[in-house]
């Protein structure tokens, strides 16, 4: 989803790794990074990227990140109704939290929201704690939510 270039994104490095490459001569090493960007209002994205340099893997993956943002319903800084997001062996479990409960997440799970704009949630990462699985796992179950709005319109009812 394309998103206008006037707000504001904001970007945080989930992870960095160094990857290696078995050549003739011996090895090749490079760097593989994990970023999220979020407008902290309701917009987030994930990116990744590898260079031989450090600096150029991160600008890789807010680049690749800018790419693929998309909108998730937030509301009143909390996410509408519980749900579970998975992506590959992650597994993470999200429930909706009163106003001054904060962002009860670790590691990826916290980044990602806070960028979307959630600041009342309490989660569970029940399956893999790789952080690329945990981060698209968030991100699945971020993109899965509706609200109310949404539900009434798709059903033709008001509720």
């Amino acid at each position: 989803m394309a998103e206008n270039k006037t707000t504001e994104l904001k970007d945080s490095l989930i992870n960095i790794n160094r990857v290696s490459k078995a050549v003739k001569g011996g090895r090749n090493f490079g760097f593989a990074a994990l970023v999220a960007v979020g407008d902290e209002n309701g917009t987030i994205g994930l990116g990744s990227g590898k260079a031989s340099e450090v600096a150029d893997a991160i600008k890789k993956a807010v680049d690749d990140a800018k790419k693929n943002l998309f909108k998730v319903a937030v509301v009143d800084g909390t996410i509408p109704h519980q749900v579970e997001g998975r992506f590959g062996s992650g597994h993470v479990f999200m429930k909706p939290a009163a106003k001054g409960t904060g962002v009860i997440a670790g590691g990826p799970v916290r980044i990602v929201l806070e960028l979307a704009g959630v600041q009342n949630i309490l989660t569970k990462n029940l399956g893999s704690r790789n952080f690329y699985n945990a981060s698209k796992a968030t991100l699945e179950g971020l993109l899965s939510l509706r609200t109310k709005e949404e539900i009434e319109k798709l059903r033709g009812v008001s509720l």
